[in-house]
């Protein structure tokens, strides 16, 4: 049980991390609400809005069709094959894109898939007069398949990998046949989750900003998000913005609403701790069906990390990171993340804290339960309202005080953390939660409480939590090209904004030396918020 001070400083900081981000996303929707809205209404209903709405939902729906549609068999073949020389090694490439900048992807598929790619290389010297083009809706299709493959991969096969023993000894009892044990047998466990599984891709690529800004290939494969960006940045056309940001906002508000109604992605069944046995799959042909299906899988995911790798040691990166730009850069980006990443954090303890003082009530009122929930859906607000839009909101508040880049650097690691919000709550909230029902009332018998109890009971265990929720938040925020997107000058420069203008400025050497070491950077935050964990396939 709580204490009645402990209560007060619970609930005292989860109102004033809820007060403090309704009033900075409220901000920046009320000044759009505000900017000149006769002309913004009259931007909905232009063909021009409405082919980006079209273009915006048709590759969305096209990503996820093809993601889900190639992730299902290299499940499935992975499921079939749980011990072979590699398999752990392949489940962690799987997880390299998660932690993955968007824009060092979109520079390794330049470097396969691109006009002076190494695919078009082969292809050029076979005779043939059309390359294959990275630019528009294939590049766009590519780059987030590239992208989602690997999580759907790694959902779907956690459901294969925890489907009961019996299920399968059942089958090899009954001599069911490849066919009948994914109809019967696998089908039924992946239908469960992969509506979820989709919606989540849809979401993620309804919502893409970084790769379709590099490979978009111009105003016929435009997103709305993009197409926000090139309103302000280039057009300076705020109301255009502000009606392209509502219909963001009511897609993603929409998207979201499905997805609650579909099953959650992680979903799984049950088994009954019998070690699992396969008895499927051992004939020469089902062996090499799954080998191929693999190499393949692997093949695409590791060629364009593989690429950047390349490029990037071809690059003088002793001379990039000695250049007064790349040190400008990666002390601007540390400052902007290091910031995110406490801010992200703290609120998020404050949010988690607020709910189990909440939940600690015997008999909670109707005003804490609608506090609860309105903690608990403020840390996904940024879903809804993604950074694009935050920040023209925000840009519209802050050009009538003068010179927006003086308040970019703040403003930037304020969107940074919240999106790195609903993480880290997802992160800490397992952890607190345990940690509280294990102590909490041991600490109330000995009578400690306050900042006693939190540096000789919480901090010792919640220390590596922490960790990694910070550690996760600053790889976020280190490779987020969306929040500087709008405000990166010679005043502001990130590493992700230094890799980007470099690309633009045809120095592409450099760019691959840069997008290497940003890379580096980024994945060895996010290996490190995983250190010391038990591998685990399913995690």
């Amino acid at each position: 049980m709580l204490t009645t001070a402990e209560r007060r400083r619970g609930i005292g900081a989860g109102l004033a991390v809820l007060a403090a981000i309704i009033v900075f996303v409220g901000t920046a929707i009320a000044t759009l609400l505000a900017w000149d809205g006769d002309q913004s209404a009259s931007r909905l209903f232009t063909s021009y809005t409405w082919s980006i709405l079209r273009f915006t939902l048709w590759q969305a729906a096209l990503s996820t069709l093809l993601s889900v549609a190639f992730s299902i068999p290299v499940a499935l073949a992975l499921a079939r094959r749980p011990r072979f020389a590699g398999r752990a090694w392949i489940l962690r490439l799987m997880a390299l894109p998660m932690g993955l900048p968007a824009l060092v992807g979109a520079l390794g598929l330049l470097g396969v898939w691109g006009r002076q790619g190494v695919l078009n290389g082969w292809l050029t010297a076979a005779g043939l007069e059309h390359p294959v083009s990275v630019y528009g809706l294939s590049g766009i299709l590519l780059a987030h398949t590239f992208f989602n493959i690997p999580l759907a991969v790694r959902l779907l096969l956690s459901v294969l990998e925890r489907l009961p023993a019996e299920y399968w000894l059942l089958s090899a009892s009954l001599g069911m046949k490849p066919a009948s044990i994914f109809r019967f047998v696998e089908w039924p466990a992946l239908a469960r989750v992969v509506p979820g599984v989709a919606g989540l891709i849809f979401m993620l690529c309804a919502t893409s900003f970084t790769l379709v800004l590099v490979l978009g290939g111009g105003p016929a494969a435009t997103t709305l998000e993009v197409a926000i960006y090139q309103a302000l940045r280039f057009d300076f056309d705020p109301p255009r913005a502000v009606a392209l940001a509502f219909l963001q906002i009511a897609l993603t508000a929409a998207v979201i609403g499905l997805i609650a109604f579909l099953p959650a992605a992680t979903d799984t069944v049950r088994t009954a701790g019998r070690k699992v046995l396969r008895l499927d799959g051992r004939s020469s042909a089902s062996r090499l069906w799954d080998g191929l299906i693999i190499a393949v899988a692997v093949i695409f995911v590791a060629s364009p990390l593989f690429s950047v790798f390349v490029a990037g040691l071809r690059a003088d990166l002793w001379k990039l990171v000695n250049g007064p730009r790349f040190i400008q850069a990666a002390t601007t980006s540390l400052v902007i993340a290091v910031t995110a990443a406490v801010i992200a954090v703290s609120a998020s303890l404050a949010i988690i804290m607020a709910r189990q003082t909440i939940r600690d009530r015997r008999d909670p009122n109707i005003a804490a339960r609608l506090l609860s929930t309105s903690l608990a859906g403020t840390s996904s607000l940024v879903l809804v309202v993604p950074p694009i839009i935050l920040g023209t909101g925000w840009f519209l508040v802050l050009r009538q005080f003068g010179n927006v880049a003086s308040f970019a650097p703040c403003l930037v690691a304020f969107i940074n953390a919240l999106m790195a919000l609903p993480f880290a709550v997802r992160v800490l909230e397992p952890a607190l939660d345990d940690h509280h029902h294990q102590t909490a009332r041991l600490a109330t018998s000995l009578g400690i409480s306050g900042p006693a109890k939190w540096r000789l009971i919480d901090l010792p265990v919640l220390t590596r939590p922490i960790l990694t929720a910070l550690s996760f938040a600053m790889a976020l925020s280190l490779g987020d090209l969306g929040a500087v997107a709008l405000f990166g000058s010679s005043e502001l420069v990130t590493l992700p904004w230094l890799v980007y203008s470099t690309l633009s400025s045809y120095r592409t050497n450099d760019a691959d030396g840069l997008a290497l070491i940003l890379g580096v950077i980024c994945l060895a935050l996010t290996i490190l918020g995983t250190a010391g964990k038990k591998e685990n396939a399913n995690a």
